[in-house]
């Protein structure tokens, strides 16, 4: 046990974590050369193409270090905010972490707040500067920030290049003389999921932490959470490939096959114990509860049961997505589904449409409301579709965010601006180097779905980075706007809008409606309501048909008993018939 190193990574999305742990696999010939490929931990091909690391990838490495043989054991995780508890779960596995620092870009918002985490759960701390090889590296710069952040020494913080190897040997020695190894354990086996996957042969296979004791293949073990038992299929490690051993003892990382294919047993934060085990669970766990939610449609459906199997198959590997059933007048038969946040979402959807080949509607991101209604009635609301009418409500809540942006200070203005446009209230700013302040504000969940990202990147030329974490509920200033066509109203297209930008989101969406909805054969009213009254409003014109075009001559008495005819007729239909919305609307209003 004191011959083994567990680590982990702190890195900013392309601050070159992958390629770092890339040359440690081969200084220390976990791969051989000849295997080797760039972002050998990222095994997803969307992980790759957005240089991003979505799923947790452990890998176990051996070193010679005078004359001593240790065992280095890396977890590489997601740097995301929407991860971040599947981080401090990782973070729990390890007793240190290197905070990888892009000596191009300084200290990164995300970073802050993961390496808080690691400092919290009281980790060891090896500081290193990458990309120091760039011709734009500020390096001098850089580490004095990293200083300052971490309260040490210049010289204690590495220089590193992923793409040379340069300063990476170094830095694997001082993983080695800095980090702990783990603490000594009693003799009864006990282990935290770290995270876990998949497979149609093994069923889920989980990745664990021994905390203590030992762990064998045909070993009787229990879910403590969930209360599932199952006997140990297979114990291995991974170099970074599957690799079965006789047994996994206190200290290591590995896997442990379990057998079990049913969703939703299997957490991250779970403990894995023997059978006959009487101890409660490792602290810490959480229940994941969703954030975001969104609806998920089949274009076509008769790929509805495809899409089912899909979701609970993609269930199986990831404990945080949760989804319902539900139907729509519009869009037929779907899914309601819960997501960490907006990049969870958009990764899931991306699945969805990769691995199992489906065409997917998905709908506007909204959060949950609780609403406390006048009888005394507490509800949860997370779809436009269920929300009361205003005059029954007593309060409404929703969730607000912790915002930090750090940026130079010469795009302070035009980012302030952004805040006041999304409801948030300004809180402490401070300089973290000489060129870049840090930011803070507290603002609606909601808003950040609003383009919020996408403003602060465009209004930073790039520079900026943000960080959020979701907060207590607080009192919401938000109402349901409704559109009425032809005085019916359309639910699939109500929204929960906030009060102070009901009359801009009203015209927006009479406007696009307007633009995109077919002509019908009478005169049609698009309108927007809220708070009891019509907000915005458009007339579509009716269909034009020449009714006397196949009249060749006579008297201007027959061609207008025809037009007559024609009006009256129209107004009959106006009164009596109804709208038919194709498919085609909700999916351009639905899509930004």
């Amino acid at each position: 046990m004191s011959h083994i190193r567990n680590f982990s990574i702190i890195a900013h999305i392309d601050h070159g974590k992958s390629t770092l742990a890339d040359r440690m696999l081969e200084i220390t010939n976990t791969v051989p050369a000849r295997k080797m490929k760039e972002q050998v931990l990222d095994s997803m091909d969307l992980e790759r193409e957005r240089g991003i690391t979505i799923k947790m990838q452990p890998v176990r490495m051996e070193y010679l270090f005078e004359s001593e043989r240790y065992e280095l054991n890396l977890i590489d995780t997601p740097g995301h905010i929407d991860f971040s508890y599947e981080v401090s779960r990782a973070l729990k596995a390890v007793e240190g972490c290197i905070l990888l620092i892009d000596s191009t870009q300084g200290v990164q918002a995300q970073t802050l707040s993961v390496l808080r985490m690691a400092q919290e759960q009281g980790l060891v701390i090896v500081p290193a500067v990458s990309k120091v090889d760039s011709p734009l590296a500020r390096i001098r710069e850089v580490k004095v920030e990293v200083a300052r952040l971490l309260s040490c020494s210049v010289t204690d913080i590495l220089e590193v290049s992923g793409r040379t190897g340069l300063g990476i040997p170094d830095l694997i020695k001082k993983i080695i003389e800095k980090v702990p190894p783990p603490s000594k354990t009693h003799s009864n086996f006990q282990s935290l999921v770290f995270d876990f996957k998949y497979s149609n042969h093994r069923g889920v296979v989980v990745f664990v932490r021994i905390i203590d004791g030992s762990v064998s293949k045909g070993d009787s073990l229990v879910f403590k959470v969930a209360g599932t038992s199952f006997v140990a299929g297979e114990i291995g490690v991974f170099t970074p490939g599957e690799t079965p051993i006789e047994n996994l003892s206190a200290g290591e990382i590995g896997y442990i096959v379990t057998g079990v294919k049913e969703p939703g047993v299997a957490s991250v934060g779970d403990t894995i114990t023997s059978k006959n085990d009487s101890r409660p669970p490792l602290p810490g766990y959480q229940a994941v509860r969703p954030i975001v939610w969104a609806s998920i449609y089949p274009e076509s459906q008769d790929d509805f049961d495809l899409l089912k199997q899909a979701l609970l198959k993609l269930r199986l590997s990831d404990s945080s997505l949760s989804f319902e059933e539900e139907t729509s007048g519009a869009m037929g038969r779907g899914f309601r589904c819960g997501f960490l946040g907006m990049l969870h979402l958009e990764i899931i959807s991306e699945r969805l449409k990769r691995e199992f080949d489906l065409k997917l509607v998905t709908t506007s991101p909204s959060v949950t409301y609780e609403v406390s209604m006048k009888d005394s009635k507490d509800i949860i609301v997370y779809s436009p579709a269920f929300f009361p009418d205003q005059h029954l409500i007593s309060s409404i809540k929703e969730p607000f965010v912790d915002v930090s942006i750090i940026a130079p200070t010469e795009y302070i203005g035009s980012i302030m601006q952004i805040f006041h446009q999304h409801e948030a209230a300004i809180g402490q700013s401070q300089s973290f180097s000489d060129n870049r302040i840090e930011i803070k504000a507290q603002m609606p969940l909601r808003e950040l779905m609003r383009g919020f990202f996408e403003k602060v990147k465009s209004a930073s030329s790039g520079f900026a980075s943000v960080a959020y974490e979701v907060i207590p509920s607080r009192e919401a200033d938000v109402v349901r706007m409704d559109v009425l066509i032809a005085d019916e109203p359309v639910l699939t297209l109500s929204r929960i809008v906030s009060r102070r930008t009901l009359n801009e989101e009203a015209e927006k969406t009479v406007e696009r409606l307007y633009g995109i909805l077919p002509k019908q054969l009478f005169v049609t009213k698009i309108q927007a309501v809220g708070q009891g009254r019509i907000i915005a409003s458009r007339t579509l014109s009716a269909m034009r048909k020449d009714v006397t075009g196949y009249l060749y001559g006579g008297d201007i008495t027959r061609k207008r008993k025809l037009w007559e005819k024609q009006k009256r007729g129209k107004k009959k239909m106006k009164e009596r018939g109804t709208v038919k919305i194709p498919h085609e609307v909700f999916i351009k209003m639905i899509q930004p």
